[in-house]
């Protein structure tokens, strides 16, 4: 099974347990690391997710992956907040984020400047808008590398 393929089933697997608790559901990923394989769901919930919420999530998430039995490979199922710093993957990160503090990388220089820091204003399927103390900058999705919310100090 593709790991796009497991995402996907673990995605329809935890929703329904994430939804019963109050949580938001944020993102699921597979990866390899080292020798071990990673399954990782991110989740969320106003005010914070704790290590219980997380442990909770896991034990129910545990069981469904156990009766379906899709991963052949051993992996370590985690279950933990998307963080501080979290990325903006989906469209609906992007409507949860906008309003924000965002940092964006560019796989390439946009006007000699490959990373920016700004309020996320505005975003469409191909681009997101990005203001600055001085100017906005709209920006092609196909071009970042990584956007993820920023923290302010």
């Amino acid at each position: 099974m593709k790991h796009a393929d497991i995402e996907r089933a673990t995605e329809e697997m935890v929703l329904p347990i994430l939804e019963e608790g109050g949580y938001i559901y944020v993102d699921t990923e597979y990866v390899k690391e080292g020798a071990d394989y990673y399954l990782r769901v991110y989740a969320d919930k106003e005010g914070g997710i704790t290590v219980d919420d997380c442990e909770a999530v896991s034990r129910a998430l545990e069981q469904k992956l156990d009766e379906k039995d899709l991963i052949k490979d051993a992996y370590i199922l985690e279950v933990s907040s998307p963080g501080l710093t979290r990325q903006l993957k989906k469209e609906r990160d992007f409507a949860w984020g906008k309003g924000k503090l965002v940092y964006a990388k560019l796989y390439k220089a946009m006007d000699g400047q490959k990373e920016f820091t700004g309020i996320l204003s505005d975003y469409d399927e191909e681009s997101v808008t990005i203001t600055m103390e001085e100017e906005t900058v709209r920006i092609l999705r196909s071009d970042i590398s990584l956007i993820r919310l920023e923290i302010e100090f």
